[in-house]
């Protein structure tokens, strides 16, 4: 069982509540990754985005800076889209990374819940569904490291052709982002690839029959003695020293965060009456760190995964409160997760 953090860069307000700039939030990032490897977290990945309120459009540059100044952390995207990106450049940039780590990056593809990356690359939304299902399979193909041989309808074909550079290790691990539809767990069984399941919203309970489809497909795919890969949970969350002070401190700036996809989406905005029941007892892990812990180990108990990430950046949360929950998440609760999961 591994444990993690994950950011998407959101740009943050300073204590005073004014904005903080971009180049600013990437440093404070940089930041926050150096304290995960400190404080004994195993995963630090970071999103990909292109829009404003967002600071990482360029997960792989962010994450060598990370590399430059750690040494024992698991450094990924969270999610790399990979329906608007060329799966060869994402090869060769994570085995870039994975060199300059000394074997340390890792991949977590996507379709991406935000589509302004399809008209920024030039790509038709309407291909939406073919573009990933192509460029998954070329990049599955790309991991063996050897001559590849691929006909799409989304690029230019390769015949007996290689990327470059190779990795030490002959692959990069390939984590494939799912939302909750049995067509994307059955894909992911398809390719024989760990599957990283985003739970937001409701009760993680409700995703255990995706986790159990998934291990009946990579049998029945790949025979009844094939071994099942990792499922991890993807899911937000904040720690601080108390649970009233938790929900205080991130309710605002998870509503924020929300209420402007709401509005792009025509849903209605959060209530903190919802907020609070996704805390205790949905998607949300908000609390002291003995509640936040009793929250995962519970999760991992019911669905059975092997991975945990929490997604502790959620809107504007200034960056001092984001490293404090970092700390607390690292130095108190992974460890009672783990006793937990022992006693249990």
């Amino acid at each position: 069982m591994t444990f993690g953090i994950d950011t998407f860069g959101d740009v943050t307000v300073d204590e005073q509540g004014a904005p903080v700039p971009a180049h600013q939030v990437l440093r404070d990032v940089v930041a926050e990754g150096v304290l995960a490897d400190r404080v004994g977290i195993d995963h630090f990945s970071v999103g990909e985005h292109h829009r404003d309120d967002y600071a990482i459009s360029a997960p792989e540059v962010v994450l060598a800076a990370v590399a430059a100044r750690t040494e024992r952390i698991t450094l990924g995207s969270a999610v790399t889209v990979l329906s608007s990106d060329d799966p060869v450049r994402v090869y060769q940039r994570f085995a870039t990374l994975d060199a300059i780590s000394a074997g340390r990056a890792e991949i977590t593809v996507g379709r991406g819940s935000f589509t302004e990356s399809f008209p920024l690359f030039g790509h038709d939304l309407g291909d939406y569904e073919v573009l990933f299902e192509e460029k998954l399979d070329l990049l599955a193909r790309l991991r063996e490291e050897g001559p590849v041989t691929w006909t799409g309808s989304t690029r230019a074909p390769l015949r007996g052709q290689r990327a470059y550079p190779t990795t030490e290790r002959g692959a990069l691990p390939v984590w494939v982002g799912v939302g909750g539809s049995p067509e994307s767990v059955v894909r992911t069984a398809t390719h024989g690839l760990p599957m990283m399941l985003a739970i937001i919203g409701g009760a993680p309970a409700r995703f255990a029959p995706y986790v159990d489809l998934y291990g009946r497909a990579v049998r029945q795919l790949h025979g009844e003695d094939a071994v099942v890969p990792p499922v991890g949970v993807h899911s937000p969350g904040f720690v601080a020293d108390t649970d009233d002070e938790a929900l205080d401190l991130m309710f605002p700036h998870f509503k924020a965060n929300r209420d402007r996809i709401s509005r792009e989406r025509g849903w209605p905005p959060t209530s903190r009456a919802e907020f609070e029941r996704e805390a205790s007892e949905g998607a949300v892990f908000a609390g002291s760190p003995e509640t936040v812990a009793q929250r995962i180990a519970s999760t991992v108990r019911t669905l059975g995964v092997q991975r945990f990430d929490l997604k502790y950046s959620n809107g504007p949360m200034p960056h001092a409160q984001l490293a404090h929950a970092i700390e607390l998440y690292g130095t108190q609760v992974l460890p009672r997760v783990r006793e937990l999961l022992a006693e249990g």
